[in-house]
């Protein structure tokens, strides 16, 4: 891992942003190649899709609509191990869902005057389940669960076809999804996967979906952007992210051994470190060294690591720390400091913040009960992880009766007016023509 030494200096907000660690160039390269996936899609349907998996997956002749006795077959044949861990995930996310949905809200504007806010559910949701370098099925539990809670009636799942399952989804993640009854399943995989269930494939009987979610590579993120406007996103979840804020106290052995928890998931995967220790940096660069060369996907991980997007960071003190920390707005927030639950407060930007030495992401990513579907790429100052309130939109009924109309009539006529809008004005007074009274109430 390089590093990069920030002490000493004085950084503007624009100027911490530069300096943050990014594959910027992957993912430009990755939104111009997704743009075109996601358009054979749209254009080409059923063949299309077919093309893709022959090129990206291997896999050519498969049921693209998964049927539903290989659904049954996964569910019967899963471990026990993984089953029981799955329902308990599925137990956890629920109740960690079910916090996330508002009860409705009636605010009385004055006599005769109400308006009640209301979460309405989307109709039909659409869910990416990775599958490539890891199949995963907590992802499945992650989508899923939330919809459910929200109120979604209709789901469909997409996950790519894997070359030695015959072309089929991954097992396991056809497991988790007839635990959770989700029998609209396709095999489908990457950007090509995101355009068809924002599109729709009629050939396949897959209808245009409302939301599209789920995590992924950068191809994926990328995906999600070019339809974004044609059906509604969760923020763009690409290659994951870990960032580790540690003082001089932090294990060093367990600071690596997170930086690799994240950076096995994919090349381009960041690992950053955050510390005004410069004796801890060392600690940590020999531990990652040492974890890095044993691990199972040591390959994987030593080319995310030594990527433009990995490093360790060297600051001055906690406040430059926290700067820096809220400017890059990591996926995933690690504090690995003596103050830990005292100092999450000041880390605002994140999309999910993990506390103390003993709270790994691993835990998120999979029984904490949190959501591990979140912003990557700084998308965390302005977005949030994947809930059911992604699936709900904010509806506001407004009800007034006559009384309360003419008590605003004057104020409605003065404005459209203002705005030059005439007709706005003489809706209302519509309302009042040849009635008693008539005149204007001031």
């Amino acid at each position: 891992m390089r590093t990069i030494d920030l002490r000493g200096k004085s950084f503007s907000p624009a100027e911490l942003l530069a300096a943050v660690p990014r594959a910027t160039q992957a993912r430009a390269e990755a939104l111009a190649a997704a743009t075109q996936i996601v358009e054979d899609v749209r254009s080409g349907g059923e063949a299309a899709l077919r093309d893709q998996a022959e090129r990206f997956d291997r896999v050519t002749g498969h049921a693209i609509r998964v049927p539903a006795e290989h659904l049954a077959e996964a569910l019967a044949s899963v471990d026990s191990e993984v089953r029981a861990a799955l329902e308990t995930a599925i137990e956890r996310v629920r109740r960690g869902s079910a916090a996330q949905v508002p009860a409705p809200q009636t605010t009385d504007i004055g006599p005769g005057a109400r308006i009640t806010q209301r979460w309405q559910p989307i109709t039909r949701a659409g869910v990416y389940i990775p599958g490539g370098k890891a199949p995963l099925a907590s992802s499945v539990v992650m989508n899923v669960v939330p919809a459910q809670v929200a109120g979604v009636t209709s789901i469909a799942l997409a996950s790519p076809p894997q070359a030695g399952h015959d072309g089929r989804v991954h097992p396991t993640i056809l497991a988790a999804a007839a635990l959770l009854e989700v029998d609209e399943v396709y095999a489908i995989g990457g950007a090509g996967a995101i355009g068809a269930l924002a599109y729709g494939v009629s050939e396949l009987g897959l209808d245009p979906v409302d939301v599209v979610t789920g995590p992924g590579n950068n191809y994926v993120a990328s995906a999600k952007r070019a339809v974004a406007g044609v059906v509604g996103t969760d923020s763009e979840a690409g290659a994951t992210e870990i960032l580790i804020v540690a003082d001089e106290g932090a294990d060093a052995d367990l600071v690596a051994a997170d930086l690799i928890s994240q950076a096995e998931h994919d090349e381009q995967a960041s690992a950053v470190l955050v510390t005004d220790s410069a004796a801890l940096a060392e600690r940590v660069a020999e531990r990652v060294a040492a974890r890095a060369a044993i691990t199972r996907h040591a390959e994987r991980v030593a080319a995310a690591l030594g990527g433009p997007q990995s490093a360790i960071v060297l600051v001055d003190d906690r406040r430059m720390a926290e700067s820096f920390s809220n400017a890059y707005a990591p996926e995933h927030l690690e504090l690995h400091l003596v103050d830990a639950a005292e100092a999450a407060g000041r880390f605002t930007s994140a999309g999910a913040v993990f506390v103390g030495a003993q709270t790994p992401v691993s835990l998120g990513d999979y029984m904490a009960g949190s959501n591990h579907v979140l912003p990557t790429g700084g998308q965390a100052r302005y977005a949030s992880g994947l809930g059911a309130y992604t699936f709900l939109r904010p509806q506001q009924v407004i009800e007034y009766d006559h009384d309360a109309l003419a008590r605003v009539r004057s104020g409605v006529v003065a404005l459209a007016d203002a705005e030059i809008l005439p007709a706005h004005g003489e809706a209302v007074e519509a309302r009042f023509a040849g009635a008693p009274g008539a005149e204007r109430a001031e």
